[in-house]
C-alpha cells in the first residue's frame, strides 16, 4: 500500500490507523495513565499558548513525513495556519509522544528517526508513562541535541516562544506503582555494613 492509498483507504475507516509505509497499523487502546498525560499535556499546552500565535493539537491529527508514513502523536505545536477542516498538520515544530510499554522502541526510534526528517519539527518530546521525565530531542543545525528532564525541570519549546515545568504536564497523576500492586521487597543486603 502507498500513502496515498492508505490516506484514501483510511478516511472510510471508523477507527483511527497509523501507516508505518508498508500497511496501516491500528491505534490500539492505551492504560488510563496515558491518556491522563495526554490530557494533562493538551491543558498544560492550551493555558500556556493562550494568546500566542502557536497553536496545539492532538491525538486526533495526524503528520505525514518524508519516510512515506502517517503518525497520530500525542500532541504537537504547529505556528502555521491550519485549516478547520484539515486532518494533517503539515508545519508542527513541536511533537509529543507519551510511551508506553508497547510503542516505547517504536517511539523512540522509528518515530524519532521520521520526526527528525520533517523540516519544520524542531523538538521532539518523549513523556515518559512511569515518571515524572522526559527525553528531548532538539534540532540545532543538523545536529539533534537530546536533554533528559525530570519532576523539577522547565521544558523550553523557544520555537512556540513558551516553557513550562515538566510537573505541571503530570499535574494530579499518579505516578508509581499501580492501586493492588506492591512495592518489591528490600534487598536485605543494602544497608548492612
Amino acid at each position: 500500500m502507498t500513502l496515498p492509498e492508505f490516506l484514501a483507504w483510511e478516511e472510510r475507516q471508523e477507527l483511527r490507523y497509523e501507516f508505518d509505509g508498508f500497511q496501516p497499523v491500528a491505534m490500539t487502546g492505551g492504560t488510563l495513565r496515558h491518556d491522563r498525560i495526554t490530557f494533562g499535556l493538551q491543558g498544560a499546552l492550551d493555558r500556556t499558548l493562550r494568546g500566542k500565535p502557536c497553536r496545539p493539537f492532538g491525538p486526533n491529527v495526524k503528520i505525514l513525513t518524508p519516510a512515506g508514513t502517517a503518525r497520530y502523536p500525542d500532541g504537537l505545536i504547529t505556528c502555521a495556519p491550519v485549516s478547520p477542516r484539515a486532518t494533517v498538520v503539515e508545519n508542527p515544530v513541536v511533537v509529543f509522544e507519551v510511551t508506553s510499554e508497547g510503542t516505547s522502541r517504536t517511539d523512540r526510534i522509528l518515530k524519532l528517526r521520521e520526526y527528525q526528517a520533517v523540516p519544520s519539527i524542531l523538538r521532539y518530546v518523549i513523556l515518559e508513562q512511569d515518571a515524572v521525565a522526559a527525553t528531548v530531542f532538539e534540532r540545532r543545525g543538523t545536529d539533534w541535541i537530546v536533554q533528559a528532564l525530570t519532576e523539577t525541570d522547565r521544558l523550553a519549546m523557544p520555537e512556540a516562544g513558551i516553557e513550562m515545568s515538566l510537573a505541571e504536564i503530570y499535574e494530579g497523576i499518579e505516578i508509581g506503582p499501580e492501586a493492588g500492586e506492591q512495592e518489591p521487597p528490600a534487598d536485605p543486603r543494602i544497608g548492612r555494613e
